[in-house]
């Protein structure tokens, strides 16, 4: 583990990151790589497009679309080798290595762009987008390497907004220093000056130990490729986001390629108008990045990823009802574009499917970096940027096959992202029902109670470990399985765990339910085999030694299950007290529960976590004790 980690660090916002060398060095770095990338894309195209007096601009069509090939195609030849060797080198000096060529490429393409030489800056694209493909696999491998696991949503929320708001701003000023209507001294100035900036960013960037410093670099790409796709494809949850990850790319290329034609063909918008939008889009994402720290509670959240895709299915087909109808003779500017409550419309959604889509996003990369083996991380994050940019020329294929041969206008191909969308979440889900589950569990925890927790930092991270909770409701599983940052898995009655709709949350979840010894002996050994092996393999259970609910809501006694649990397997036990759920719809108190009304509406919950006890000091009495006393400090 990196010394940089090993610090202690109270809990804090995510903005707290912005001043931390563990963070900051490797922000601005990633963040001046890309506002760069953009910078120096934007002003090619309009020097092929609008430049005039060479071989480039007299062949516009041709030459636009070769550059955006050339700037994708690195991702397929070198993210393999870029992966293995993130895995293999220390990544800091990677990074700075990686600057450095970034200051000589800018260096030639600042002669380039005083010469209005095309070919050259095409050529130079492709260079560009060979170092982007080798900082790729580092970006996002060495946020875990640095980051506390309570940081890594809010760290990979940053990097998301960063790299937005970059390429936004990169594009914008790409326009305002365009080498036709300026002079190229001062484009040419900017992508030195900003490279230079970005290596300078990365000498503080603290190193990153490789995990795999033994590993043979293949070169081939087309076999090393295939291998780390392989790679990848080792846990199926890990690929499968990966394919989610390349999706939602899918739909932000095929919203982005098309927003200047919808711009100007059907909102009759100026280029003023199509910045407007694009940031708009772009302020979206970064926003639902942010956001999605407070909607998880700084854990890693799966049941934010199908909030995410239904609002972006939500939003996608009212942009298509929203689209005003044509109504103009000439293209119209912000002023009187904004003055119209159909154009506002369209600007909400399309800032909707960017907030969505920024909450989709960031869990599933904080998922892939904490489920996939060090060892070979980088090497699933180079799969995930091979697959990206696979499916980001699929969404120009499938632009020219929906508009160019099917003759769809722009609002259908809207509508028609979002019927596919709908599809592919179904397919996703459907194959991964964990991630359905645990958008049933934040549903709940957050539409029916108000929960918050306290002291949950000692529930070991990994390892095995039995958490002792008391019972107030049928939710208890739910509510714990919604504050706690590992998997857990619950023992419960077997009446609990078949109740419709929660059994298919346990079921996913791999609960373990259980029968008393005297209704059926075997039932009950064969629950009490499961958990040992659940804790041999190094999982985390929860058992709630009362058994039955309370009739009056009190803390009833602890049945020895516990004891007969620690005989077998040793582990440290942590007691968890719930509380404050008295008045609640699932729970005992004021008659049975789900049968009478709560004497009030989201109720308030409190989760407070003991310290861990040795095995040789657990017993039923003195757990429940530790309980008691736990509950005492928040009444």
């Amino acid at each position: 583990m990196n010394k940089t980690k090993q610090t202690s660090h109270k809990t804090v916002g995510q903005l707290f990151l912005m001043t931390s060398r563990r963070f900051a060095p490797f922000f601005w770095t990633q963040f001046l790589g890309a506002f760069n990338d953009n910078l120096f894309k934007n002003g090619l195209v309009i020097l092929i497009a609008y430049g005039t007096g060479n071989v480039v601009s007299a062949n516009s069509d041709i030459f636009l679309n070769l550059a955006a090939g050339l700037f994708i195609l690195p991702f397929f030849l070198f993210s393999a080798t870029a992966g293995q060797m993130a895995d293999k080198y220390e990544k800091s000096m990677l990074i700075r290595r990686i600057k450095i060529a970034e200051i000589m490429i800018m260096g030639m393409a600042a002669v380039a762009f005083l010469y209005s030489a095309g070919i050259a800056l095409i050529f130079l694209l492709f260079l560009m987008g060979t170092q982007s493909a080798f900082f790729g696999p580092i970006k996002y491998s060495i946020i875990p390497d640095h980051l506390n696991p309570d940081e890594i949503v809010g760290g990979n929320a940053l990097v998301e907004m960063g790299t937005f708001v970059a390429i936004l701003l990169g594009l914008i000023a790409g326009n305002l220093l365009n080498p036709v209507e300026f002079p190229p001294v001062w484009i040419a100035l900017a992508v030195c000056f900003v490279a230079v900036l970005g290596w300078l960013a990365s000498r503080f960037i603290p190193e990153a130990q490789p995990p795999a410093p033994d590993l043979v670099i293949g070169y081939n790409p087309l076999t090393q490729t295939m291998k780390t796709i392989a790679c990848a494809r080792r846990i199926r949850p890990v690929f499968l986001s990966i394919l989610a990850i390349s999706w939602f790319w899918f739909l932000g290329m095929a919203y982005l390629t098309q927003l200047p034609n919808y711009t100007k063909k059907v909102l009759y918008g100026t280029y003023d108008v199509y910045t407007l939008l694009l940031t708009i889009f772009s302020i979206g994402i970064g926003f639902g990045s942010m956001l999605c720290e407070r909607l998880s509670g700084r854990k890693i959240e799966l049941g934010l990823v199908p909030l995410g895709s239904l609002g972006i299915t939500v939003f996608g087909t009212d942009l298509f009802f929203a689209t005003p109808a044509a109504n103009h003779a000439t293209l119209i500017g912000i002023p009187a574009f904004i003055h119209s409550a159909e154009n506002i419309r369209v600007l909400f959604d399309l800032l909707m499917i960017g907030v969505f889509g920024g909450i989709y996003i960031v869990p599933l990369f904080a998922f892939i970096q904490t489920r996939t083996e060090q060892k070979i991380r980088a090497r699933v994050i180079a799969a995930n940027n091979i697959l990206n940019a696979f499916l980001m020329v699929m969404a120009a294929v499938a632009g020219i096959l929906l508009l160019g041969v099917l003759n769809l206008s722009v609002p259908e191909f809207f509508l028609a992202l979002a019927i596919m969308n709908i599809v592919v979440a179904a397919y996703i889900y459907t194959v991964v029902p964990e991630f359905v589950m645990r958008f049933l569990i934040w549903m709940i925890t957050h539409t029916i109670y108000r929960v918050r927790h306290a002291n949950l930092g000692t529930i070991p991270s990994t390892g095995p470990a039995v958490l002792v909770c008391n019972r107030f409701s049928h939710m208890d599983a739910l509510i714990l399985a919604g504050a706690c940052r590992r998997p857990v898995r619950f023992v419960m009655p077997e009446s609990i765990f078949r109740i419709p709709v929660l059994s298919f949350i346990f079921k996913t979840g791999k609960a373990i339910p259980i029968i008393s010894k005297r209704e059926n002996p075997a039932a009950y050994n064969a629950a009490l085999d499961s958990i040992s092996n659940a804790l041999e393999k190094g999982e985390a259970v929860c058992i709630f030694p009362e058994g039955e609910l309370a009739a009056d809501g009190e803390t009833g006694l602890f049945k020895p299950g516990i004891e007969k649990i620690l005989q077998k397997v040793r582990v440290p036990v942590i007691p968890i007290a719930l509380h404050e759920m008295g008045t609640g719809f699932f729970c005992h108190s004021g008659g049975p529960p789900m049968r009478s009304l709560p004497c009030r509406f989201w109720p308030k919950i409190t989760i407070q976590a003991g310290n861990p006890v040795a095995p040789e000091e657990v017993s039923a009495d003195e757990i429940r004790e530790r309980l008691l006393a736990l509950m005492g400090t928040h009444r």
